[in-house]
């Protein structure tokens, strides 16, 4: 499933992982630009509901958070709004994004951000057996149990999947 041929070295996506002695699987892809989840997917052999996108948007009071998408599906801003209780959400700009998270636009992981935010999954990510989410590198995935998400991150289930 994973290339095995490439050294990965720790990033502090897979530090905090391990820190909390979070069993995780390294799957290594060749990066393509603006691939996102798709080409990932594809060079791995997975389903691209699977792996788990790390989106960094903000509310209207310019506060970061995290949102973790299907690859194959789309945030709806305005059905997150709702959820999480905002007036607004909007996609952060990359350079505010990489700022806020620490990582590099594609390699973008919800562990161990520079910034403590607050994190939403949609909800039917908790369902799935296993996923496949950025590891903080781009060409990077961990594979890990969804549960992670709301045990160990504290992510709060949202429904807003378009």
């Amino acid at each position: 499933m994973a290339k095995k041929d490439k050294h990965v070295s720790e990033t502090p996506a897979t530090a905090w992982l391990r820190g909390r002695g979070i069993a995780f699987t390294e799957h290594v892809y060749d990066y393509v630009e603006h691939g996102g989840t798709a080409e990932s997917a594809r060079q791995l052999g997975v389903d691209e509901h699977a792996v788990v996108k790390t989106l960094v948007m903000q509310d209207e009071q310019r506060e970061p958070l995290i949102v973790l998408m299907h690859g194959d599906r789309q945030v709806s801003t305005k059905n997150l709004a709702r959820a999480i209780g905002a007036k607004s959400v909007e996609p952060c700009a990359p350079e505010v994004a990489q700022r806020h998270s620490g990582y590099q636009v594609g390699g973008t992981s919800p562990f161990g951000t520079r910034k403590a935010m607050r994190v939403y999954v949609e909800a039917s990510v908790l369902a799935l057996p296993r996923i496949c989410i950025n590891g903080g590198r781009r060409g990077y995935l961990v594979g890990i149990e969804p549960a992670v998400l709301t045990q160990h991150l504290g992510a709060k289930a949202v429904s807003c999947a378009i």
